[in-house]
């Protein structure tokens, strides 16, 4: 799955779910995060902690 974690973020935020699959990415590569992704990678943390995003699965309609 090739992403980033700003795709992560902006498509977290805006569904409010993050999937498990997404986490274990970011833990998975945030060693090799720059400055900017790992404050990204942070307000993903808080987000979480404060419950205004939930871990879980997306459903897309095509229609």
């Amino acid at each position: 799955m090739a992403m980033g974690v700003g795709e992560v973020f902006l498509e977290s935020v805006c569904t409010g779910v993050i999937t498990a699959e997404e986490i274990a990415w970011i833990t998975s590569h945030q060693s090799a995060f720059n400055r900017q992704e790992e404050a990204t990678a942070l307000k993903l943390g808080r987000l979480l902690d404060a419950g205004r995003i939930q871990i879980g699965c997306r459903l897309f309609s095509r229609g």
